[in-house]
């Protein structure tokens, strides 16, 4: 049996929100046993939370034993616009670092409730899709910061996520976007992200986690597709090396070929055709197998 509920990160505000699938403990099996868990950060440029990379992995999650909880964070729009041309007003409060805020308040909340939802509060993963795979890293780089620290008033450890599976990520803005064609679609996005369509270099720059790895930066495995047409592969391979190169475990995937936005790779989160990719839907049984070997899996 699971539960599946809304919990809102705010007073009045229910839009910004865990999304919670817990596993019922019976007592046939699993009695008194924590779960791992995992925090899931769908993409969507900043401009939604994808529906296709929020349920279809959280099932997929909790069909493996883990607590899973997909994060809606703070975005431009509350939903996704399937035209941009004739989108709503956007929401101001998109830029970061919001949608960070959101990320370690819902890490923290998983570990204040932890006995109550029965999560073990040292094993838990962040999952980020292409702008959740940024923001996964953003917390991954940024949680001993100063600017956290003062926010929450915490423990900066309680702020550290134990492990990061990014798919896809934007890391590095530098190499973000090749639909530089689609020029109002580049715009909105960091509209979005920015708080104004024409970030200069040295923004651009402090808002890519890949230049802040530290030797404390969580363990990681990445994978990305090789001719990737929105976010360059190069981002999953720059960070893959950042973490190299202060000797952090990784483990990196770069697959041949696949479209942005494969979630899952299969018909269960799959929009269209070529979102059902046999080749990369494997990154889930290696990231699981990944996992084991961190031990941040079912005992």
């Amino acid at each position: 049996m699971m539960n599946a509920v809304a919990i809102p990160l705010y007073e009045h505000n229910e839009y910004v929100r865990l999304e919670a699938y817990l596993l019922h403990s019976s007592n046939e099996f699993q009695v008194g046993r924590n779960r791992p868990a995992v925090i899931v950060c769908p993409g969507g440029g900043y401009l939604c939370t994808s529906d296709r990379e929020a349920e279809p992995v959280a099932l997929r999650f909790a069909a493996q034993g883990y607590q899973v909880f997909v994060l809606r964070y703070t975005t431009y729009f509350k939903e996704y616009v399937p035209d941009l041309a004739e989108s709503p007003p956007g929401n101001p409060d998109s830029a970061f670092p919001q949608p960070l805020y959101d990320l370690a308040h819902a890490l923290l909340m998983v570990r204040r409730n932890a006995v109550k939802w029965q999560v073990d509060p040292d094993r838990i993963t962040i999952v980020g899709f292409s702008a959740g795979g940024h923001l996964a890293a953003s917390l991954g780089v940024h949680w001993a910061d100063d600017f956290l620290h003062e926010r929450f008033n915490v423990d900066r450890e309680l702020l550290r996520p134990d492990a990061l599976i990014l798919g896809y990520p934007l890391v590095d803005h530098s190499l973000a976007m090749k639909a530089e064609k689609d020029e109002s679609f580049r715009k909105l996005v960091y509209q979005a992200h920015f708080g104004h369509s024409n970030p200069t270099p040295e923004e651009r720059k402090a808002r890519s986690p890949v230049h802040f790895v530290t030797a404390r930066t969580p363990p990681t495995f990445v994978w990305h597709t090789a001719d990737d047409d929105l976010v360059d592969a190069r981002n999953a391979m720059k960070w893959a090396l950042a973490l190299a190169e202060h000797h952090v475990p990784y483990e990196l995937h770069v697959f041949e070929s696949g479209v942005h936005g494969l979630s899952l790779g299969d018909e269960t989160s799959a929009a269209e055709e070529v979102h059902v990719n046999a080749g990369c839907s494997i990154w889930f049984e290696l990231a699981l197998t990944w996992l084991r070997r961190k031990d941040i899996f079912l005992r």
